[in-house]
């Protein structure tokens, strides 16, 4: 048996996505529907001024997309000190 079953990873959705997929891959890793997830940061934007905004751009950075190597922010890290970088 692996030892990788049953274990989930966090990714963006390439299947379920309306922007970025950040909502359909945190839908899928938590095993909920992405429009609760979707709604959660509209709730979060009206209450804390944007702060859905930033937490959704914050997560598009740090979450890698489905059948990526990495994250945005890995990339932009990578392209900053000169290494190359397969996006």
């Amino acid at each position: 048996m692996s030892d990788y079953f049953g274990k989930k990873e966090l990714r963006r959705s390439s299947e379920r996505r309306v922007l970025a997929g950040v909502c359909g891959g945190l839908g899928d890793f938590l095993g909920i529907d992405p429009n609760f997830v979707r709604l959660a940061f509209a709730v979060i934007t009206l209450f804390m001024v944007g702060g859905g905004v930033f937490l959704y751009v914050l997560a598009w950075l740090i979450m890698p997309e489905e059948g990526a190597e990495g994250s945005v922010l890995e990339h932009i890290i990578r392209n900053f000190q000169g290494k190359r970088s397969d996006y």
